[in-house]
């Protein structure tokens, strides 16, 4: 169960590898969560994620997940509830892609919006439901700014997310008053080994600012999280802007 102050002392991560999350597990760690599901591909890395964490006193598991893979899902997440109770859900996976070759390779822009949304939407609603029977948890999605506007330099990425988004909203609606929580969490540019590479956008964070903002919004039990907080702002301007207009932004 959540301690007083609304934070989990079991974990599951979704996309174990992911540096926004492994930050989040790591504060969480250092507050009051005891058992870690570090679920991903089957890599080094990921040995290595759930080798870290346990130094920092946390009994930690691994569990094979494939997004992509959604026949298995109802038995890999399963088994995961089935050994306790999971405070928090925190669904991290995803892709970035690459916008100029997935437009010329449809199947690469295909397995972008399989990744990010058909894969969240499947480990989400059997995530919820379980959330749901036990009567308590938070879901933590892990959404972007891309998702709020289609951006000419990302819009098959962002429309993935903008599904994903979509998705989270509704089943947090659905879960209103049964205990369960969905938070959607979007960022915007965070440094990362995603981001290697790529010029840096305005109001660009962090992989530990956003583990911040996500212990913040679990405190206040909230269904929203900007990181930074200035973005609600920037992208309430944005997503009103006329289209003609849009367009002629360096975005």
């Amino acid at each position: 169960m959540k301690d007083a102050f609304g934070l989990p002392q079991s974990l599951l991560v979704l996309g174990g590898t992911s540096e926004i999350a492994l930050a989040t597990a790591r504060r969480l760690i250092t507050r009051r969560t005891r058992t870690v599901w570090l679920a991903g591909r089957p890599t080094p890395a990921l040995e290595e994620a759930a080798e870290h964490l346990r130094s920092l006193g946390a009994q930690v598991h691994t569990v094979a997940f494939d997004a992509l893979d959604t026949e298995s899902h109802e038995w890999v997440l399963g088994k995961v509830f089935a050994e306790g109770d999971i405070d928090l859900v925190l669904m991290a996976f995803g892709v970035l892609g690459d916008q100029a070759h997935d437009e010329r390779e449809p199947l690469a822009a295909v397995r972008v919006a399989q990744t990010n949304y058909t894969g969240a939407v499947s480990a989400g609603l059997i995530c919820a439901r379980a959330l749901q029977t036990q009567g308590h948890g938070s879901l933590v999605v892990l959404s972007s700014v891309a998702g709020e506007r289609a951006r000419r330099a990302n819009f098959i990425y962002g429309s993935s997310k903008a599904g994903l988004d979509t998705f989270a909203q509704g089943l947090g609606d659905a879960l209103h008053g049964t205990g369960a929580h969905v938070m959607v969490v979007r960022p915007g540019f965070v440094h990362s080994k995603m981001t290697a590479g790529m010029t840096e956008a305005p109001l660009a964070t962090t992989p530990e600012a956003v583990a911040t903002a996500i212990e913040l919004g679990l405190r206040r039990r909230a269904e929203t999280v900007w990181v930074p907080g200035t973005l609600r702002v920037v992208m309430s301007a944005l997503r009103h802007l006329p289209r003609a207009l849009f367009r002629r932004l360096p975005v």
